[in-house]
């Protein structure tokens, strides 16, 4: 069926390009007036900190609970120079008047912040707005009501909350262009031909446009986090311009077997697309097994993910072999073109000369060491993955200099680290004066508490919140330790039948990271088990599908060893821009897993489905797993560092969750087509011999598909 797609798109080929166009602009059009944003909301639905947050969010609104800080700071007593303290309530008065802004709060009256030392103001915000409905116009009309303050000598201005953080995210960088530069270099050496490059290229660029634009035109009626493109973005641009040069090498191969343009397109498209086909469905089963979570936020990333792997798949099997037709065969070089037709017939003599050919010849021939070896390196890198904690990534973490990473720094100097995540603890239903001021007294008691505010009271909710500051950073176990804590000491003075909630950026994640590790198990099981079931259906063999899980998750464990041990360890952090040692953040795993995972059945299918192909035209087991390997090796390696390269691309972003998945996926792509791919696989295979094949009558006979004779 992919054969004769692609054999329909290369004869209609101009008709094929043009609707393409049409697709995008269409796509296009829809996405720009539907007028879709991004977010960075994060709930966790079902949780004590959910319901804490949306009981006090009733209780008592604050617009649309969108909240940020302005923090003015200079030398001791500053803001209390009288011409500093001018300038500070004029900008007061006029951030009052901005668009949608719901309320300021003056640090000069009361209830206002100002430091010990007098250095320090903090402007409190509340905008009427969601986070998916904050624009550039919201930063920048924030950052001039402040210029006259930032202007003034010896004073500082930095800020806090969503316009400034998405700000920060929106500043364009190098990385895509970094990424795809390297990989034109890497096509020109492997292909030699400029014309073999443009058409992996174009698929995959085309491919991730429409992504992106679909992913555009979803987000305005599905919440789907700030970070859902960026992460679209590496990996369908990756999976992209892998998916195009495995089609694209098979092609050229077929073209140097004798064939024409027009027998070449459509045996590239049934054999490799076939290939592509069956390895991106697992990338995107493996992204949507997310669902799993129960974490609204992170199935949206495995939402906006899968929309680039299918559209990635859809661009290269129909436009590709549009473009292959209209190259035609100066797709090759002119001296392959000119040289005498490569081997057809199964046999020792297929394999392929060179380098890769010698080194299958090597493995096939001692499988036992390589299996030892490649064994012995996975597990040495997999070290560093008892290590793991899981936490959360704030703006503690933000490029030195930046001004919320200024911000962060001054509260925790001038108001002491706790300040930056404070805990808000909610009790429903709880409507006692009396009896909240002793809870708020016996909390202010309490070990790591710093201060504790005054209750605030809604009678007629019967709602009770209480914030208090602890005394340690939000990342600290010790904070994690107070707000574990806290309910069970408050229930002791509430008495039964109150609910009391943790509630606060701290206290979220920390249920996130509680739900995540409650559901990774379930995860894991649903991903393998539906990815199993495809490559069964696929290879019509147990051992195969069976032996791509277990060496997945081996090549899965190098990847999550190499984030523990830079960014935990903080083994050469400084040198991708992440000066201090952070915690892994509490998502990162379970999405590292969908992506990995699925990224891995990528190369597996690729060379699987030659050394099946090889085996079903009669070759032994031994032969069929040195002419696989000899054949695809090359083009693996150069996929594998395309990939590798735009994953690294985007360490030089500046978020350090970016940064997390960049290194994670750069790494596992890199074992799993080195240490996996060309040293266990095929020594694994060799050593199984027909046993490969093997699959009970009575399931065969149960499977969907081509029946055995």
């Amino acid at each position: 069926m992919v054969g004769r797609l692609g054999g329909f798109c290369a004869r209609y080929r101009w008709v094929t390009i043009v609707l393409w166009i049409v697709l995008l602009a269409g796509v296009a059009s829809a996405a720009t007036l539907a007028g879709g944003r991004a977010n960075a909301d994060l709930t966790v639905p079902g949780t004590g900190a959910q319901t804490g947050a949306d009981l006090a969010s009733r209780a008592f609104p604050t617009g649309n609970g969108l909240n940020g800080q302005v923090v003015v700071t200079g030398a001791a007593g500053a803001v209390d120079a009288a011409a500093d303290k001018k300038l500070i309530k004029a900008a007061v008065a006029d951030l009052r008047t901005l668009p949608h802004m719901a309320a300021v709060q003056d640090p000069y009256a009361a209830g206002g912040e100002i430091s010990a030392d007098r250095s320090t103001a903090i402007i409190g915000l509340t905008y009427n707005l969601g986070p998916d409905e904050v624009t550039r116009a919201t930063w920048r009309h924030l950052e001039d009501v402040m210029a006259p303050v930032a202007a003034a000598p010896g004073l500082t201005v930095a800020y806090t909350g969503t316009p400034a953080a998405q700000e920060e995210n929106t500043g364009r960088d190098i990385s895509e262009g970094l990424g795809i530069l390297a990989a034109i270099i890497i096509l020109l050496v492997a292909f030699g031909t400029a014309l073999a490059v443009v058409a992996p290229m174009v698929s995959a660029l085309v491919g991730l446009s429409l992504g992106l634009m679909s992913i555009h035109l979803a987000s305005s009626w599905l919440s789907i986090s700030s970070i859902g493109p960026i992460l679209a973005t590496m990996i369908g641009l990756g999976v992209g311009i892998d998916y195009a040069v495995f089609i694209v090498n098979r092609h050229r191969e077929e073209l140097r077997a004798g064939r024409t343009v027009a027998e070449a397109i459509p045996l590239a498209l049934g054999n490799a697309g076939r290939a592509v086909l069956v390895a991106g469905l697992t990338v995107a089963i493996a992204l949507l097994g997310l669902v799993v979570a129960g974490i609204p936020t992170v199935t949206m990333l495995g939402i906006t993910a899968a929309i680039a792997v299918l559209t990635a798949i859809l661009a290269a099997l129909t436009l590709l072999p549009a473009m292959l037709a209209v190259i035609g065969p100066r797709v090759l070089r002119r001296r392959d073109r000119d040289a005498a037709p490569l081997p057809t017939t199964a046999g020792p003599d297929r394999i392929a000369s060179g380098v890769w050919g010698r080194w299958a010849r090597l493995v096939g021939h001692h499988p036992i060491p390589f299996l030892v070896l490649a064994i012995a390196i996975l597990a040495v890198l997999t070290v560093p993955l008892l290590s793991l904690q899981l936490g959360q990534v704030d703006a503690g973490s933000d490029p030195p200099g930046s001004p919320t990473r200024v911000a962060y720094d001054t509260l925790a100097d001038k108001f002491g680290p706790g300040f930056n995540g404070p805990i808000e603890l909610v009790l429903s239903p709880y409507a006692d004066e009396a009896g909240a001021k002793q809870v708020a007294a016996a909390l202010a008691k309490e070990p790591g508490v710093a201060t504790v505010t005054p209750p605030m009271i809604n009678q007629r909710q019967e709602v009770t919140l209480i914030t208090l500051i602890p005394t340690s950073a939000p990342t600290a176990d010790a904070t994690q330790a107070l707000v574990t804590r806290l309910p069970a000491a408050v229930q002791q003075t509430t008495g039964p039948g109150v609910g009391v909630y943790a509630t606060g950026v701290t206290a979220g994640l920390l249920d996130l990271s509680d739900r995540i590790a409650e559901r990774l198990p379930f995860f894991i099981g649903a991903v393998i088990l539906l990815s199993f079931l495809l490559l069964l259906i696929e290879f019509r063999s147990i051992f195969v599908p069976l032996k791509a899980a277990v060496m997945n998750v081996l090549s899965i464990g190098a990847a999550y060893g190499a984030i523990v041990a830079i960014f935990e360890w903080g083994w050469g952090a400084r040198y991708i821009g992440v000066p201090e040692s952070v915690q892994i953040e509490a998502y990162v795993p379970m999405m590292m897993f969908a992506i990995l995972f699925g990224l891995s059945m990528d190369y597996e299918v690729f060379l699987i489905s030659r050394i099946r192909e090889e085996h079903l035209r009669g070759a032994t087991t031994l032969e069929s797993v040195e002419i696989g390997l000899s054949y695809t090796a090359r083009v693996i390696t150069a996929a594998a560092l395309i990939m590798i390269t735009v994953f690294l691309s985007f360490v030089l972003t500046d978020d350090v969750v970016v940064k997390m998945f960049g290194i994670g996926l750069a790494v596992a792509v890199l074992v799993d087509a080195t240490i996996v791919r060309l040293m266990l696989v095929p020594s694994t295979m060799v050593l199984l011999g027909e046993a490969n094949w093997w699959l009970p009558g009575w399931l065969d006979r149960l499977l969907p598909g081509e029946k055995r004779a």
